[in-house]
């Protein structure tokens, strides 16, 4: 679980390494965290919202302690459809929550933003609010929308808990950005 693999690198203590090349007890590990820490309210959903992409895991022994993940979407914003990484999954196990590993984990990860992306984009609870806007990340404050099988649809209910993390895509905060088509939850 903790042995460096293929595709993998590390950065402060946090594994980074991509869903193809997760290995099952990992990915096992991950899902139960991710159960912990938001308390059974991890749909099947939202579990698969995170797979696809980049992992970023912090180990204490052999134990998973922390989980975010980055994967690729399109936004479309301005007339225009940009690659987008979005970050799913992101929890820290609740006894050792306030020790940095959060910070480490979206270190990593908005290193392969940079690297990859137009922008990086994100669902907080208003408890991540801050720690997210510490970091660089700004909340939407236009519309949002899903491009859905019947057309673009308004998700007012989603409105302020949206957060972007600008790039190379220039970006208006105040007009409607709208997500790709996804089951369950689309932010």
């Amino acid at each position: 679980m903790t042995g460096e693999t293929r595709g993998e690198t590390r950065r402060d203590g946090v594994r980074l390494v991509h869903t193809a090349h997760l290995d099952a007890a990992s990915r096992r590990a991950a899902r139960a965290l991710l159960d912990v820490v938001f308390e059974g309210d991890m749909a099947d959903d939202d579990w698969e919202h995170a797979l696809g992409g980049w992992h970023a895991l912090v180990w204490e022994n052999a134990e998973l302690i922390g989980h975010a993940s980055l994967v690729q979407r399109r936004l479309l914003h301005g007339g225009r459809a940009l690659r987008a990484g979005y970050v799913e999954g992101v929890g820290v196990r609740p006894d050792r929550q306030g020790r940095g590993h959060g910070s480490a984990m979206m270190t990593a990860l908005e290193g392969v933003l940079r690297g990859a992306y137009e922008l990086g984009a994100l669902g907080s609870t208003d408890e991540g609010e801050r720690f997210y806007a510490s970091r660089g990340w700004r909340r939407w404050l236009g519309p949002l929308s899903a491009l859905t099988p019947d057309g673009v649809v308004r998700t007012e209910e989603e409105d302020g808990c949206v957060h972007v993390f600008p790039l190379a895509a220039p970006l208006d905060l105040s007009g409607e950005l709208i997500c790709d088509w996804r089951d369950g939850d689309v932010w």
